[in-house]
């Protein structure tokens, strides 16, 4: 199956100029996106991540067509989009967090309407794809507020709906859960898994919150200073650098710390005890039988390491 979504050797320069005295202004080049190469398949859903200032949101204009690459090529659904920028748009669904594509004023329902003329969606075919978002996203309550007076939860669900009401094969999402509650943001979790599992929507996620990616993307990109420098499953980006584990041990009675070579004691409380390990130093069954060759165990769990450690022991190599 061919990619829906293509770059290769991508690139984005910026010309930036600064004062150098009090007349004179000198000019330099910051390279936003730096070589850059990587493919998605059509119904995938990936994780696009790295520090402010990587160059996530570069790549992905370059990809919707609002900014040119420097050099290389960029292909969405097989076509260049700076040069089809029509035929793409009608191809894909952007959501930018901190943007709108709603009337601010507007009803969100006349919101709706106009985008089926801006998308020239045949009444029908918007009214059947409408009733469906409506239903899973929850708006029916909301549909006649105004924009402006609808909380960021609510506005953002809308703007999934807006993006997806020409019915996209693909969709781009930049910091769509920024600001959202822990409620909200499982709404749109659970709405972007959905549409993902049942309409094969492709995905492309940039987002600062790794709870995003991890509950619900297949693949991991990481940038950094413009240059992808990691491309993995979830698991094997953790395998390959989430290489300790903790062992939580309950004892019967409160006891010092446990003194087994290879794992060291995190903290204590009461009678529980946190010990960390490294997978392969020790087996999870192997750390338990020697704690409880030392002392009574009443339970005991294995904490894997987060995706947020993860990630910031990538960072920081």
């Amino acid at each position: 199956m061919a990619p829906i979504i293509e770059l290769e050797r991508v690139a984005k320069t910026f010309a930036v100029r600064h004062r150098a005295g009090r007349l004179r202004r000198q000019r330099h080049e910051v390279h936003a996106v730096d070589d850059v190469s990587f493919t998605v398949d059509p119904g995938a859903m990936v994780g696009y991540i790295g520090p402010n200032g990587a160059g996530k949101s570069t790549t992905v204009k370059m990809l919707i067509g609002i900014l040119l690459p420097s050099r290389g090529t960029v292909r969405v659904d097989g076509r260049d989009p700076s040069r089809h920028r029509i035929a793409v748009a009608s191809r894909i669904g952007v959501v930018f967090g901190q943007r709108t594509q709603l009337w601010w004023d507007l009803p969100l329902i006349d919101s709706f309407a106009l985008l089926r003329h801006v998308f020239r969606v045949p009444a029908a075919r918007h009214a059947a794809t409408l009733a469906t978002l409506v239903d899973l996203l929850g708006l029916g309550p909301f549909l006649a507020t105004p924009v402006r007076q609808l909380s960021l939860g609510q506005r953002m669900r809308g703007e999934l709906a807006a993006a997806l009401l020409h019915e996209p094969p693909i969709l781009f999402l930049d910091e769509p859960t920024i600001g959202l509650d822990l409620v909200a943001k499982e709404a749109v979790r659970s709405f972007l898994a959905h549409r993902n599992r049942e309409a094969g929507t492709t995905v492309l996620l940039t987002t600062h919150d790794l709870v995003d990616v991890e509950r619900l993307c297949d693949r991991i990109l990481i940038i950094d200073r413009g240059r992808v420098i990691e491309d993995g499953t979830v698991d094997g980006i953790k395998a390959r650098y989430g290489t300790e584990r903790t062992l939580v041990v309950d004892l019967e009675a409160p006891l010092p710390p446990v003194a087994i070579e290879g794992a060291a004691v995190l903290r204590v409380e009461g009678p529980r005890q946190w010990l960390r390990f490294h997978r392969d130093a020790h087996t999870a069954a192997d750390l338990i039988a020697r704690v409880a060759a030392l002392a009574p165990v009443r339970d005991v769990a294995i904490e894997e390491p987060a995706i947020e450690d993860v990630v910031r022991h990538i960072y920081g190599r």
